[in-house]
């Protein structure tokens, strides 16, 4: 392949990029995966391409082809990228095909950041930690553009203005780690739109950010489109967010595109059995579980309490520098009381940062509170507060309350098998051993849905949905009364989340739980849970049934909440119109 390498044939006055019969395989020792097999699709001026289908569907893979970033052994093995290059500094604009270009050549590298930009889903790892936001913007126009550092300065402020992140003169001076999770997506939008590319590729962008942020974020790629007149490429899973937004879908499974078409069309009228099936697990989360047992007939608040949280805060206090005195603490939980009915699911919503993780790990005695009580009554009749509790009291506690957590990826050890994972609390807790510890082993993962013959593998050779079982097996294996989720589904694609929640639901009816479920997703809550509370500040603001919540909102927080949630109904956008919550007396 050349570097300058150009094809004459011309593309529709409106594509920007159009891509053909794209196939990028991976050759590994053993075999040859077909990551993109015959990928087909047009980006055109002013609109967005959703690409949707759940996790190992090819999306990113095709995202990362286009900008020639494959991970070896990736390789292009077919088909054409070509993209209508703008005219720079008096130049002319071509087609010009991006296969035929070397992935490290000076004439790719001109491309990226330059005509077609990038927002990772993690902007973590794609920020680096020991330059400012500032630097990082600053050497991305100085590298594509022959302008001074003064001038890069003056524009970097402008884009982080139009990002609408607060105060960009001294933003611009900031580190990643001292930037929010919206605010971090924010500027590496304003990293992407430095050199006003044509193409814009967001990589599942707000995939880890709460509703209200997601919100914004799409917002502010919706205006920022308008002025630029950008292509962008919009990578998700999640079809509410394609319904609010797209233009045009592609679905993507196993590498290939099962439908294609214009967004209106499609959610209309689905053709592709995985298409109506992606449709179908939306549908089913605007509404409680059919396998649900009526709001009534569990909530009954005459029965006494299985767990009782009575004025809990938890402090974090600040750290001391070598040279300056210790700044003041971050209250996460300020003064939450309420009770867990037996055999409810208690859902517990709110944006990051309003203290949710933090009073679930409290309650499950992961971290202690720094005042307030957490009384226990188990089956036995016996109440006990878990604060007062330690040592082999303690071990009692953390028996009957269990806790599942967010990501099925870091919560599993990687070095031990499933079956040693969900053995391990049980050797240190039960007499079992050996062949009856295996049975008891083998008993709870089919109680999961997995069979027998898993128990000899590593967690790495499971999709995510199937690590979320294993850490479910877990956790039921002490026999526990109380499970607290931790944004249990939200790492999981939305088919996978209902199953899992199907899968928690039977759990509840056979094994009599209650669930503490922490989420930011209020379709999974709507779905699974009885009451909600809503928290902001570390304060629960609201609480009651969740069909009273979801459909009677009080609290002018919990309204925006909800009008911030995606409509999967491309004819009824609303989240444009949704209410924004401001501070009484702001």
């Amino acid at each position: 392949m050349t570097a300058t390498a150009k094809i004459t044939a011309a593309l529709p006055e409106d594509v920007i990029l159009d891509v053909r019969n794209l196939r990028t395989q991976f050759a590994l020792r053993t075999h040859v995966v077909k990551a993109v097999d015959d990928v087909s699709f047009a980006l055109r001026r002013g609109r967005t391409t959703c690409i949707v289908g759940e996790s190992g569907s090819g999306k990113s893979i095709t995202a990362r082809s286009i900008l020639q970033i494959l991970d070896a052994p990736g390789e292009i093995k077919g088909g054409t990228i070509r993209l209508r290059t703008a005219p720079r500094a008096g130049g002319h604009s071509g087609v010009l095909d991006l296969t035929a270009l070397h992935p490290r050549s000076k004439a790719i590298r001109a491309i990226r950041g330059r005509d077609i930009a990038m927002i990772f889903q993690e902007p973590m790892s794609s920020l680096s930690p020991v330059h400012t936001i500032g630097d990082q913007i600053i050497e991305t126009i100085r590298l594509h553009e022959k302008v001074s550092k003064a001038e890069a300065r003056e524009r970097t402020i402008e884009l982080l203005r139009r990002t609408e992140i607060h105060e960009p003169e001294k933003a611009i001076d900031r580190y990643t780690f001292e930037f929010s999770g919206g605010m971090r997506q924010r500027a590496m939008i304003a990293m992407a739109l430095s050199c006003n590319p044509q193409v814009l590729i967001a990589d599942e962008p707000t995939t880890a950010l709460d509703v209200t942020t997601q919100a914004e974020i799409l917002d502010l790629m919706r205006e920022l489109q308008t002025s630029y007149g950008m292509a962008i490429m919009f990578i998700t899973h999640d079809m509410g967010v394609v319904a609010e937004i797209a233009d045009d879908v592609v679905v993507m499974r196993h590498g290939k595109v099962v439908e294609a078409g214009e967004v209106n069309e499609l959610f209309e009228n689905p053709q592709h059995p995985y298409t109506q099936a992606l449709l179908d697990s939306v549908i089913r989360l605007e509404n409680r579980s059919a396998l649900k047992k009526p709001e009534a007939e569990v909530l009954n608040l005459e029965a006494p309490p299985i767990l009782s949280v009575e004025a809990l805060n938890v402090t974090f206090p600040g750290k001391r520098g070598l040279f300056r005195k210790a700044p003041a603490g971050v209250h996460a939980v300020r003064d939450v009381s309420f009770e867990l009915i037996r055999g409810e699911s208690l859902g517990i919503v709110g944006e990051s940062g309003s203290g949710k993780t933090t009073l679930g790990r409290s309650i499950a005695s992961v971290r202690p509170p720094s005042s307030g009580q957490v009384r226990y009554q188990g089956t036995d009749g016996i109440k006990v507060d878990m604060a007062d509790l330690s040592g082999a009291t303690l071990n009692q506690y953390r028996r009957r309350v269990r806790m599942i957590f967010q990501d099925p990826y870091g919560s599993l050890n990687p070095r031990m098998t499933v079956g040693q994972i969900v053995a391990e609390p049980l050797r240190n807790n039960s007499p079992l051993s050996g062949n009856a510890l295996q049975d008891k082993v083998a008993e709870l993962l089919e109680q999961v849905g997995l069979p027998r013959d898993v128990m000899e593998r590593y967690p790495h050779a499971f999709s995510g949905g199937q690590r979320q079982r294993v850490g479910i097996a877990r956790a039921i294996a002490l026999d526990p009364e109380v499970v607290i989720c931790d944004e249990a589904t939200s790492a999981l694609d939305v088919s996978i989340r209902s199953q899992v929640l199907d899968l928690l639901i039977e759990l509840q009816d056979k094994l009599n739980l209650s669930f503490i479920f922490i989420a930011h997703d209020i379709g999974v809550v709507r779905y699974f849970c009885d009451r909600v509370a809503v928290m902001r500040k570390g304060e629960i603001v609201e609480l009651g049934p969740v069909s009273e919540v979801c459909s009677t909102p009080r609290h002018a927080y919990t309204k925006a909440l909800l009008s911030a949630v995606p409509n999967p109904d491309p004819k009824a956008r609303s989240m444009h119109l949704r209410n924004r919550y401001s501070e009484p007396g702001g």
